[in-house]
């Protein structure tokens, strides 16, 4: 097991390792497996992109990624751990930093989807959303990259 003080979380896009990125996401994600490079790199490209990355070597080991308006409104995608270091503190080292990177902006709401993490998130200040009156979504599934994903 790994001491988590051998990683970095950063928040500098020049970093971010886009073919490693789309491995990760692509192979080892139930909500976007086979999503096809071209669309995670656009994804990345309209997002705050974060990564965490071992120390001395700087291979990423994880990311995740934010939409937002600045302002008002984030949503928090693609959050991913290599496989093969997980339950060693990356998730967490990850999502505080992007908490830490996105409290100045005085957000309203955050939100995220997650089928198996809760209790990681739960850590940080989500909880459930029971307004489902007011909450709705438009799906295309005819869009590139995308999967239907029962929850």
């Amino acid at each position: 097991m790994n001491d988590v003080s051998t990683y970095e979380f950063s928040t500098d896009p020049a970093r971010i390792d886009a073919d490693r990125v789309h491995e990760l996401v692509s192979r080892h994600t139930y909500w976007a497996k086979d999503r096809p490079r071209d669309v995670m790199d656009a994804a990345i490209a309209g997002s705050r992109p974060y990564g965490v990355f071992r120390s001395g070597t700087g291979e990423q080991v994880a990311f995740a990624r934010v939409v937002t308006d600045g302002a008002t409104f984030a949503w928090l995608a693609d959050v991913i751990v290599d496989p093969g270091l997980r339950g060693q503190g990356i998730g967490k080292l990850l999502v505080a930093g992007v908490v830490a990177d996105l409290e100045p902006l005085g957000l309203r709401r955050t939100l995220l989807a997650t089928a198996d993490a809760h209790g990681l998130y739960e850590q940080f200040g989500w909880a459930p959303v029971n307004d489902e009156y007011r909450w709705m979504e438009r799906r295309d599934p005819g869009a590139a990259g995308t999967k239907e994903v029962s929850a």
